[in-house]
């Protein structure tokens, strides 16, 4: 990757921008000047910015309100952010600064070559960062595609082998009488034994790639798997969604799937809840899903690791990658009894909503 990595430069005095760009410029990186720190969650929320640099004492919102602004937000909680300052240079004040999320504190007068080696180091590493998200979204494609191959395999070879084989079965279950008792017993119960494992076949058919997905959109294919889930796992599950969805992709759609897929999954496995609750909601421009179960929770002990990205599942870091890959953001909430998960993605071009049907099945 060649490309430029954007670094923000924060300071309520241009001259004191002008120095920062100048003392910067050698790293031949992008440079974005921000008068405030409105101005910089602004910049922020519209371009991928690698390291934070920021003054203290700015009037309004000062730096530690602006950090403290920019971590709450689920996007940028490892966003670097580098304090600069000559007034607030206390052992308090640094304090302070790294408990508001700050990764370092120079004090001024700045030395140039330590700043240049300091922000070196965020570039370096947000450019490897994106190397490797890069390949993960590669592989993520890769796995899609490889899933779809299979479930169309699976459909198309072994359900046609099998349906040849339930034909045969069916002829000579038709002559059964010239068997002897043992014969037309194993015949029968080769039948009943081939009509299963077609079932299965559908079903794992169905799990890798559902094709109602392509032929009939989002709404569909989830109504349908959640009717499946429901009678394979017993759990009660309600689903919440507009019969149609305006200005999404086929990826968005797949990753929606995706999200809700392992979620049920989950609350199957561990959460010993009778009931799971699915809501999609479309919005101005934005898609939110939450997902919902009254099981045991998750422990205390377990949820900081459920809140950050860097911990948890494999299956919940699958689910905030590929949400990250889209620009959204994945949250889970548990109050000791009971797990929600919320997922939130950006739609580029949303149009009327229909009205919101619900169903609910006990039987999936």
């Amino acid at each position: 990757m060649d490309e430029k990595i954007n670094i923000l430069i924060v300071d309520d005095q241009p001259g004191k921008l002008l120095t920062y760009e100048a003392m910067l410029g050698e790293l031949n990186e992008n440079l974005i000047k921000a008068h405030s720190g409105m101005e910089a969650l602004e910049h922020l929320l519209k371009t991928d910015i690698a390291v934070v640099l920021m003054d203290v004492s700015m009037p309004g919102m000062d730096g530690f309100e602006t950090a403290q602004m920019i971590h709450d937000h689920p996007r940028f909680q490892n966003t670097p952010i580098v304090f600069i300052s000559g007034i607030h240079m206390t052992d308090l004040d640094r304090l302070k600064g790294y408990q508001h999320g700050a990764v370092d504190y120079v004090s001024v007068p700045v030395v140039p070559e330590l700043l240049r080696a300091k922000v070196k180091v965020f570039a370096e590493l947000h450019r490897k960062t994106r190397q490797l998200e890069i390949l993960n979204a590669r592989m993520t494609t890769l796995r899609d595609e490889e899933r779809r191959l299979l479930a169309r395999e699976l459909h198309d070879s072994v359900g046609q082998l099998l349906a040849a084989i339930t034909i045969n079965t069916v002829l000579i279950q038709a002559e059964s009488q010239k068997l002897t008792p043992d014969g037309a017993k194993c015949l029968s119960e080769n039948a009943a034994m081939v009509e299963e494992v077609s079932k299965e076949i559908r079903t794992i058919s169905h799990l890798l790639h559902p094709p109602l997905l392509d032929e009939a959109g989002l709404a569909s294919a989830l109504q349908l798997y959640v009717e499946g889930f429901s009678e394979r796992s017993k759990i009660d599950v309600k689903l919440d969604i507009p019969r149609s969805f305006a200005g999404l992709s086929k990826e968005v759609e797949l990753s929606i799937f995706r999200v809700v897929q392992e979620c049920l999954t989950n609350i199957h496995r561990h959460a010993g809840s009778p009931t799971a609750g699915i809501r999609i909601i479309q919005d101005g421009a934005c898609l939110r899903i939450e997902i919902e179960d009254a099981g045991k929770g998750i422990p205390p002990e377990k949820e900081s690791a459920f809140g950050s990205p860097a911990k948890g599942g494999v299956g919940l870091r699958g689910m905030r990658e590929r949400l990250r890959q889209l620009g959204g953001t994945l949250q889970v909430q548990s109050q000791g009894r009971g797990t929600r998960v919320t997922a939130i993605l950006p739609v580029v071009r949303v149009t009327a909503v229909p009205a919101v049907q619900e169903v609910s099945s006990r039987s999936l």
